[in-house]
C-alpha cells in the first residue's frame, strides 16, 4: 500500500507508460471497422435500368408502395482504422465502430471476402425464393424467379426479397398490395423454412430507411432494442420472427388492426 507522499509520484510514474501507449494507438491501425448508414433499394423496383425481381411462370401483378432492403456501408477490410478513426465513431450516432472481424471473415484477402460476400447473397436469394414459393403454395419447378441486384453482397436482404415475391405474385391476398401503399423498410435473412434471422447493424438501418422515406421497419425479433438505440423519430417498429409473421402484420397494418411493436 502506498503512502500518502509516494502515491502523487507512483500515479505521474505510471501515467508515462498509458501517454505513449496512446501516442502510438493514435498512429497505428487498429482491428476496426467504422459503419455508417447505407444504400436502400426498392425490391419492387428496378437497379441500374434491370427489375430487382422478375417472375415467369405464374401471373403477376403490379405494386405499389416500395420495399427497401437496407445496407450498411462499412470501410473495407483492408482500410487502415486509426484510433481517431474508432473515437469519432463512439460519439456519433451515425457511425460504429465494430471489430472487424465481425464484419469480415478473418484471415481472407479482400478478393476472397468480396467472393464471400456474393455467394452469401446469392444463397440468401435462392432462399427468399423458395421460402416465398413454398409460403403462397407454389410450384418451384413451374416458377421461375431471378433476383437482380448489384453492389450489395450478404445474406441481409433475404426478408425483403421473400416479401417482394409475395407482393408480385399475390399482394395481401386480395388483389392489394401488401404495402398498402407505403415506403416499408426491413432487413433480417431468411431461411427455406420462412425462418428470418438477426443481421447486425440494424440501428443504422434505421436511420438509412428514415432518410429514404420510410415509415415502418421491420426488424428481426431478436435485434427489437438494438433497433430501438437510435430510432429515428416517425419509423415504426414492427418485430418478425418468420415470413408468414411478416406477411400478417403488413396485412394488420393495412386493415388498421393490432400490431406487433418492439
Amino acid at each position: 500500500m502506498l503512502s500518502r507522499l509516494t502515491r502523487p509520484r507512483a500515479l505521474a510514474l505510471s501515467a508515462v507508460p498509458v501517454v505513449a501507449l496512446l501516442a502510438v494507438a493514435g498512429l497505428a491501425p487498429l482491428p476496426y471497422t467504422v459503419a455508417q448508414p447505407g444504400a436502400t433499394a426498392d425490391v419492387l423496383g428496378a437497379d441500374q435500368g434491370r427489375q430487382i425481381i422478375t417472375i415467369s411462370g405464374a401471373p403477376t401483378r403490379d405494386t405499389d408502395g416500395e420495399l427497401l432492403m437496407t445496407t450498411i456501408a462499412a470501410t473495407g477490410p483492408s482500410a487502415d482504422i486509426d484510433l481517431g478513426d474508432v473515437i469519432d465513431g463512439w460519439f456519433r450516432t451515425d457511425r460504429a465502430v465494430l471489430p472487424r472481424d465481425a464484419v469480415y471473415p478473418s484471415g481472407k484477402s479482400d478478393e476472397e471476402i468480396e467472393r464471400h460476400n456474393i455467394a452469401d447473397m446469392e444463397e440468401s436469394q435462392d432462399d427468399a425464393t423458395r421460402a416465398a414459393l413454398s409460403y403462397l403454395g407454389e410450384d418451384p419447378s413451374q416458377v421461375t424467379v431471378d433476383l437482380q441486384l448489384a453492389d450489395v453482397g450478404g445474406p441481409s436482404a433475404g426478408l425483403l426479397f421473400a416479401l417482394g415475391i409475395v407482393d408480385k405474385l399475390d399482394g395481401d391476398g386480395a388483389g392489394g398490395d401488401l404495402t398498402g401503399g407505403r415506403t416499408i423498410a426491413g432487413t433480417g435473412t431468411i431461411e427455406p423454412d420462412g425462418t428470418v434471422g438477426a443481421v447486425g447493424g440494424v440501428s443504422l438501418k434505421t436511420q438509412a430507411a428514415k432518410r429514404d422515406g420510410a415509415t415502418v421497419f421491420l426488424v428481426p425479433e431478436g435485434e427489437c432494442s438494438d433497433a430501438r438505440a437510435e430510432l429515428p423519430d416517425g419509423l415504426r417498429l414492427i418485430p418478425v420472427a418468420t415470413l408468414k409473421g411478416a406477411v400478417d402484420s403488413l396485412r394488420a397494418l393495412e386493415r388498421g388492426a393490432e400490431v406487433p411493436s418492439c
